[in-house]
């Protein structure tokens, strides 16, 4: 009974990320351009010499960004190997073009991790940059909410409350989702709905996942969420 259960649910799922894909497959997305001077002036920033497989993968991702068609692409990679300047790059270019930029991390920890490096990249331009969690105040997160909303904030960084069905973008370009596999069902239900929402902003999607060594289909992950 439970096996068929399992079964019938991956049916489910497959057949959902089908509908998703076929319809991502026929939609145009928007067509990203890089302004050469600014962009090499951001990447400056970077205090170290970016290794071959993050000009790889750097390359692969604002190739997409050029393009017309969505881009849906998974970066994979260790611990300390380089992801977060692959997102930062991304972030800029997207951000650059008008767009905002959505990065969602599994845990509050990650967030405010994410918001002291993109701060600092970022401090020297005209983007602003944003985080949500339950760390801040009632009041805090909904002003920042409605910045969002206003398009005040151009990348806003945030837990689970990004997928709260209240949260509304003014003109969402880019969402990335670090370490993907440490949402729940219930979240991931939600990222799937976003990734289908974004194509009304002619959006784009990229995945960070930190490959350590072990199966993760084999590990159940237990994570503390903020409450809503």
């Amino acid at each position: 009974k439970a096996r068929n259960k399992a079964a019938n649910k991956i049916k489910d799922i497959a057949a959902s990320l089908l509908e998703i894909y076929a319809n991502r497959s026929v939609k145009s997305g928007f067509r990203y351009t890089i302004d050469e001077e600014e962009y090499i002036k951001f990447c400056s920033g970077f205090g170290y010499q970016t290794t071959e497989d993050q000009e790889k993968a750097i390359n692969a991702v604002l190739h997409d960004m050029k393009t017309i068609k969505p881009m849906d692409r998974l970066i994979c990679g260790d611990v300390g190997f380089g992801k977060t300047e692959v997102a930062l790059r991304a972030s800029f270019v997207a951000a650059s073009n008008g767009k905002q930029v959505a990065l969602l991390v599994p845990t509050t920890l990650l967030a405010d991790q994410h918001y002291d490096n993109f701060k600092e990249r970022f401090a020297n331009t005209a983007i602003n940059v944003a985080c949500i969690s339950r760390f801040k105040s009632t009041k805090e997160q909904n002003q920042i909410k409605s910045d969002v909303e206003n398009g005040k904030i151009d990348i806003i960084i945030g837990t689970h409350k990004l997928l709260n069905k209240t949260f509304k973008f003014n003109n969402l370009g880019l969402l990335i989702v670090d370490e993907e596999h440490r949402f729940g069902v219930t979240q991931k239900e939600r990222i799937k709905e976003l990734r289908t929402n974004i194509e009304q902003y002619d959006g784009q999607k990229v995945a960070f996942e930190c490959v350590e060594f072990r199966d993760y289909s084999q590990t159940v992950y237990v994570e503390e969420y903020d409450e809503e």
